[in-house]
């Protein structure tokens, strides 16, 4: 069920105008977008995870001001390199610090603490670019939408059917959603039973 359910949301996804999909995915498209040799960071995100080939210092700030306040925060910044996606829960906190810091010395010319659009444009006017730290393309996006652009477009189709999800990552997504569903599960039955146990702190439960 849960198989197919994810299904059908990605096969919507692939069907979407590319118009309609910066509000749901920022999502350019379901094509793969060549890379030259010699990109920079920002490019080679911007096609790998947007499937965007053309853009300027003020569509990737935009696309990236998750909370559109005008103004990157450090949380931003890290959202924007994927330090807040599972596949960087290996990298230590001081190394992400760094990742933020740099950012902001790069590009947080007031020292107010955040980025603002103008600060960011003029330093990409400038030449300033942002680092490549060798930790990937940033996934900042949800599961569906990390599986649908890095696997499903690139291995599957429109017409893909249940039986055609055999790759190890068509197993592992799957299986994640299995797992969710029966946690969701067990605790729906022990709220239904009542006094749930793990929500009493320690200090008040029985010996």
């Amino acid at each position: 069920m849960i198989m197919r359910l994810c299904l059908q949301r990605v096969s919507v996804l692939l069907l979407l105008p590319a118009t309609l999909l910066p509000g749901a995915l920022a999502h350019g498209g379901h094509e793969q977008i060549p890379i030259a040799d010699d990109a920079d960071w920002a490019t080679r995100h911007m096609a790998e995870e947007h499937h965007i080939s053309s853009f300027d210092a003020g569509v990737f700030f935009t696309l990236h001001d998750y909370d559109s306040t005008g103004n990157w925060s450090p949380d931003d910044v890290r959202r924007t390199y994927g330090l807040m996606d599972e596949s960087t829960a290996s990298i230590s906190e001081d190394r992400k610090a760094f990742v933020v810091k740099t950012v902001m010395d790069l590009y947080d010319t007031d020292k107010s603490g955040g980025i603002s659009f103008a600060e960011f444009t003029i330093a990409y006017a400038k030449g300033t670019v942002l680092p490549d730290f060798g930790m990937g393309p940033g996934h900042h996006g949800d599961d569906e939408y990390e599986y649908e652009i890095h696997h499903f477009e690139k291995y599957h189709g429109d017409d893909a059917k249940e039986e055609d999800l055999i790759h190890p990552e068509d197993i592992a997504h799957f299986a994640k959603h299995d797992r969710e569903e029966d946690e969701r599960d067990e605790w729906e039955a022990k709220e239904k039973a009542g006094i749930v146990e793990a929500n009493i702190p320690a200090k008040f439960r029985r010996a």
